[in-house]
């Protein structure tokens, strides 16, 4: 299945047109074909490099794949065209190829005894390889393709984006049929099994695709979960591409733009990587990120370098597919799963629930009551029982986001509402991460909503500003929490004592946030923390806490590492910097949660030994008094 198929064919690529004739007077050269492939993959690197639509470039080194295998079976098998099936099978068959993608064939036979034409077979693979094809393939009767895809759906997904390059038409449609529905993997299993593939997929990249070195196409948001839309729809609804989803009223048009302009980028982005790489690399890695910045012409800006840029780019537009994602899915599962006629139950006059999904009780929620933005985020963590929010309140919600304004962040009601969301005994960290999903986060904190999807070129970060920031808040609820105790259990009895930890996750939430600015991030930070926390009506001693912490996040952590904690100078200098007992259990917990959030390889019991002996030292040196040294 070609995904986001275009209304409007693509033009006739000059080189293919006379390329046929010359493969034919050239028969079984290996050097003939090994310079026609050769040819191809270097126009369509030029073109590349001329900006010519990557959306062309993957489907006509498709057609060139098609031209030569064509050929080379012609040569190699033809006496037993009417009898075998040369088939294109996964990103293959949807007619899609980067310059070194997989390529993925089936060869279909009519029956299990392959003695008469055997031996063309492995001719035509072995010529396959000579000339540079790295082909992927099997050899298959009808029966061996039912009964392998009922035993792996990674076969039938395979199998379902199959395309006929060669053989009897009637054997390929036999093949079709045996693998629909009704036969193998009904369409209720098939979206279930798509669904745990994918979320076991996003659980090997730690659930984030804001890791600095993403994966462009399996990484959260990348183009695996793109094709997961296709699959699924081609399964359920028959349909060819993603357009005819617009149709079945599944997307608005602009969402389907939406998803076009980020499909078309992440197939830049694999096709910049292979160009570069010569070779099938889906890794963005650091040392690739800086070249290709500069080959999709980016530049280094008074605070930003050109890689930070680019990256951010494809961070965003990672996020718009992760959402896109969600919302079609959940549509999928209501019109394959649910009763679409089931009773909703009310939870309050603005929302009521689903099938297990939360919505809003009709389409004019956000424009009479612009707070239910942020209560609906209260909602989800009063009823921890629902699966999520329904497809149609989310496109309503991203509608109304220009409601969050200045008179919207200044409103006493919206604050009561925030600090429930910070408060919450369950589920903070988890609808903050959904409020950034939405958009809702970085407009009710602006300045959050500057550093979505900004990395920090550095050794040390493992993930962006945005996506460690909520990892810190994440690190903070666990010592919250005391199933979580064995953990880290003097952290966790610190944490719970805390008079406010409500203020440690917004230090948390504004330790980072200047970053990118210029300057020093934690000094900046700290006056937009504390111009927030009198904004949302604390107190003047909470919001100067809270401003503490972020100027003096680094402090405990680069006086542990960088001086000799056993001077009593050097602790008699720190706890007169802390002042009390309660800043430094703050600061204590955010420095754990901080550094723990930063990379997972940062971590170590040397490091929680080495912050756990100073902060007891301090720890006693307060309770002796500052005037006792």
């Amino acid at each position: 299945m070609e995904e986001l198929t275009s209304t409007v064919s693509d033009p006739d690529w000059d080189y293919l047109a006379s390329l046929q004739p010359s493969l034919a007077a050239n028969r079984l050269d290996v050097t003939a074909f090994r310079q026609a492939l050769s040819e191809g993959d270097a126009k369509l690197q030029q073109r590349f490099l001329d900006e010519e639509p990557v959306e062309r470039l993957v489907r006509d080194r498709a057609r060139l794949v098609d031209t030569l295998l064509r050929s080379a079976w012609h040569m190699h098998v033809g006496e037993h065209e009417r009898e075998i099936a040369l088939i294109a099978v996964g990103g293959y068959g949807r007619g899609e190829l980067n310059l070194c993608s997989d390529i993925d064939i089936l060869i279909l036979l009519p029956k299990s005894e392959t003695a008469s034409w055997q031996s063309h077979l492995e001719k035509f693979l072995t010529f396959m390889w000579d000339i540079g094809l790295e082909v992927g393939h099997s050899v298959r009767t009808i029966d061996d393709c039912q009964r392998e895809s009922a035993a792996d759906v990674s076969v039938a997904t395979t199998l379902i984006e199959s395309r006929l390059l060669v053989g009897p038409e009637t054997l390929f449609e036999a093949m079709r049929r045996a693998l629909a529905p009704e036969r193998v993997w009904p369409t209720k299993d098939f979206f279930e099994a798509k669904v745990a593939e994918q979320t076991a997929r996003h659980r090997r990249y730690h659930d984030t695709a804001y890791n600095l070195e993403p994966n462009v196409k399996s990484s959260p948001g990348g183009l695996r979960d793109i094709q997961t839309i296709g699959w699924v729809a081609k399964r359920h609804f028959g349909a060819e591409s993603l357009d005819e989803l617009v149709d079945y009223g599944f997307l608005t048009k602009s969402e389907l733009r939406k998803l076009k302009t980020a499909q078309a980028y992440l197939w830049k982005i694999r096709f910049a990587l292979h160009v570069l790489t010569k070779r099938r690399e889906d890794r963005l890695l650091f040392y690739h990120q800086i070249k290709l910045a500069k080959m999709f012409g980016y530049e280094d800006a008074t605070y930003t370098l050109a890689v930070e840029q680019f990256m951010q780019r494809y961070y965003r537009t990672a996020m718009d597919v992760s959402l896109l994602n969600e919302m079609l899915l959940q549509l999928f599962r209501e019109a394959i799963l649910f009763d679409s006629a089931s009773e909703p139950i009310p939870v309050n006059p603005r929302f009521q629930i689903r099938n297990d999904y939360l919505e809003i009780t009709n389409d004019e929620v956000f424009d009479r009551y612009p707070s239910a933005l942020l209560e609906i985020f209260v909602v989800l963590q009063q009823h921890p029982e629902i699966r999520g929010v329904r497809a149609s309140t989310i496109r309503q919600l991203t509608r109304h986001l220009w409601l969050i304004d200045e008179e919207f962040r200044q409103h006493p009601r919206n604050h009561r509402l925030f600090f429930e969301i910070l408060s919450a005994p369950v589920g903070v960290t988890h609808e903050l991460r959904r409020m950034n999903l939405y958009g809702v986060l970085g407009r009710y904190i602006p300045a959050f909503g500057r550093i979505v999807g900004r990395m920090q070129y550095d050794l040390f970060h493992a993930y962006t500003v945005d996506a460690h920031t909520l990892f810190v808040v994440s690190n903070l609820r666990r010592l919250a929490m005391p199933k979580y105790d064995d953990e880290l259990p003097e952290l966790s009895r610190i944490m719970q004592s805390l008079p406010k930890p409500e203020l440690a996750y917004l230090a948390a939430l504004f330790h980072d946030i200047a970053k990118g600015r210029g300057g020093d991030h934690s000094e900046l930070g700290s006056v937009d923390a504390e111009a927030f926390c009198l904004e949302q009506g604390l107190s003047r001693y909470d919001a100067r806490l809270v401003a503490w912490l972020v100027r003096s996040h680094l402090v405990l952590s680069m006086t542990a590492q960088k001086k000799d904690i056993s001077d009593p100078k050097v602790i008699h200098e720190f706890a007169t910097f802390v002042g009390d007992q309660i800043h430094l259990d703050y600061l204590y917990v955010l420095t754990v949660a901080d550094v723990r959030g930063t990379n997972p390889k940062l971590w170590n019991n040397w490091k929680a030994s080495l912050f756990a002996e100073f902060y007891e030292r301090t720890k006693q040196a307060l309770r002796r008094g500052l005037e006792n040294p």
